[in-house]
């Protein structure tokens, strides 16, 4: 089942809450100011990589060093998803574009409350792992781990042994909806960087155009080709959607005539124009796209393609008065009023968030008198491994889903520069030993052996291993797309057994560590 992205979730209370704190009149005793400091707080408890020195979660540290790092690519940095330490691509730019666009509309309100730069900061985090995950014009990574075997351990980022294998889209395997949506995310995104950091908004602009285009030519749902992703991220509403969402926001960000003409030309094939919907969200995008193209109708800028823009807004108006009760197919309501799409995707309203319920619970953790102590979410509710003999904090929780502990310790930042030789890891074991030495023109060489055994009682298979700092010859292990797997007569191991192989360098051991396998 499709989950709720948390990190969008939060984007769009931001939105909420900014609509609501520029107007005095819906003021209801809520501290919006604090609510926006707190959500955007949430942001920094999500980050993956290497953590700047102005980090104000500091109960997390650096994380994710060597994502990427397998597949020849830097995919450092990031966000995580919800409690858990897969990083998804679709939600992740959906949130970069919601975000973005909450700046675009309300950021005079940010500033105004001394948020405006911790926002942009959570766009860049997002954008910085963009480019990255975007080496190649037809080449766009999607997934770092996947969500079974992250399922499997219950750890902190910073103390995490499951899989970090990378997924992506290309040519042969293409992923219209998630090139789509990334494109949107950083056409968006150059927008609030456009007077301060001009350079770095035409870079976004370069990258996003890039991906729509890749995105358009070769066609296809990317949870065809990231299957792990299906049962957590799945696309259930095509591609047709984040193809029309990039070209607004690129229209938006570029005042190119062609993102326009390419809007109203394939509004009725790819359902812009045909689709009325009531729910807008990580995976339908339909009334965004459609809100976006009446706002250029209203503005005077639709030209030649007033008519096809006009069925968009007449869709747009569809979906605002669902949500507002004065539709024909209204979105059905709690008895405590808030509007129920899904059994995933339901805080819409911010003063509900707040503590408007009937439970008086805020769902904001942090803000209020009442409000959850115990979430989902691993690096806010463990220990890490690393500092578990430090002095002990209290720590508040940062808001939008992050739990407060009443003993979180402060963690340092990482430190380390290499990845480990031997890797502790909860089901399989690896273990490098130096069969022979000699000497060669005044250098030594070592040939190494690995044993990679499986721990567990149930059988691996799927099993991918990433190796760097490789300087010779290696065999027993064959080269596939995301690292190395072993010889196709060896793909399943039983408890118990094991899979060896071997190199010759000179120096210290290559470093080995798993990336991928499936318990069956």
């Amino acid at each position: 089942m499709a989950r709720n992205s948390s990190g969008a979730h939060v984007a769009a209370a931001i939105f909420g809450l900014l609509a609501l704190a520029s107007m005095a009149k819906l003021a209801s005793g809520h501290d919006y100011a604090m609510a926006l400091k707190k959500s955007l707080l949430y942001f920094e408890a999500q980050r993956s990589g290497a953590l700047p020195p102005d980090q104000r979660v500091t109960w997390r540290a650096s994380s994710g060093l060597f994502d990427g790092k397998a597949n020849g690519v830097d995919l450092v940095g990031g966000y995580y998803d919800a409690g858990d330490n897969v990083k998804f691509g679709l939600p992740m730019a959906f949130t970069v574009t919601m975000m973005s666009w909450s700046i675009l509309e309300y950021g005079k309100q940010m500033a105004a409350s001394g948020e405006l730069k911790n926002a942009m900061d959570a766009v860049k985090w997002g954008t910085d792992y963009f480019i990255k995950a975007h080496p190649e014009p037809d080449v766009l990574y999607g997934e770092v781990g996947d969500g079974d075997t992250d399922h499997t351990c219950w750890q902190r980022p910073e103390d995490m042994t499951t899989s970090r294998q990378a997924f992506r889209v290309d040519p042969q395997n293409p992923g219209s909806d998630l090139a789509g949506e990334t494109a949107a995310a950083m056409a968006a995104a150059s927008m609030i960087f456009r007077t301060t950091y001009p350079g770095y908004a035409n870079l976004l602009l370069e990258h996003s155009k890039q991906l729509f285009e890749f995105a358009d030519k070769y066609r296809g749902k990317y949870d065809a080709s990231i299957t792990v992703a299906r049962n957590y991220y799945g696309s259930f509403s095509g591609y047709g959607d984040e193809l029309l969402w990039a070209a607004a926001w690129l229209f938006e960000a570029t005042e190119e005539r062609f993102y326009l003409e390419y809007l109203a030309r394939n509004g009725d094939a790819l359902g812009g124009t045909g689709w009325s919907i009531n729910q807008f969200g990580w995976d339908v995008k339909y009334p965004g796209v459609q809100v976006l193209a009446a706002k250029f109708l209203l503005q005077g800028r639709a030209g030649e393609h007033a008519e096809a823009l006009q069925r968009y807004r007449q869709n747009a108006e569809f979906f605002v008065c669902s949500c507002v009760g004065k539709g024909a197919a209204n979105v059905p309501r709690t008895p405590g009023g808030v509007m129920y799409h899904q059994r995933w995707n339901n805080l819409q309203f911010v003063n509900y968030i707040l503590g408007d319920n009937p439970r008086a619970t805020s769902y904001m953790v942090g803000y209020g008198q009442n409000y959850p102590r115990q979430v989902h979410h691993r690096g806010a509710s463990i220990v890490s491994r690393a500092a578990a003999r430090r002095p002990r904090h209290r720590v508040r929780g940062a808001g939008g889903g992050v739990a407060e502990s009443q003993s979180l310790p402060q963690v340092a930042a990482a430190n380390r520069t290499s990845q480990p030789a031997h890797r502790r890891h909860p089901h399989l074991g690896i273990e490098q030993n130096v069969t022979r030495t000699w000497a060669v023109r005044r250098r030594t060489y070592h040939r190494y052996s690995v044993t990679v055994t499986n721990r567990s009682r149930k059988t691996v298979r799927g099993l991918h291993l990433g190796i760097s700092e490789l300087d010779g010859r290696l065999w027993g292990l064959d080269k596939a797309r995301y690292g190395y797997v072993p010889r196709r007569w060896l793909r399943a191991l039983r408890p118990g057994r094991s899979v060896r192989f071997g190199y010759v360098q000179p120096g210290p051991p290559a470093n080995v560590w798993v990336t991928g396998y499936k318990l069956v």
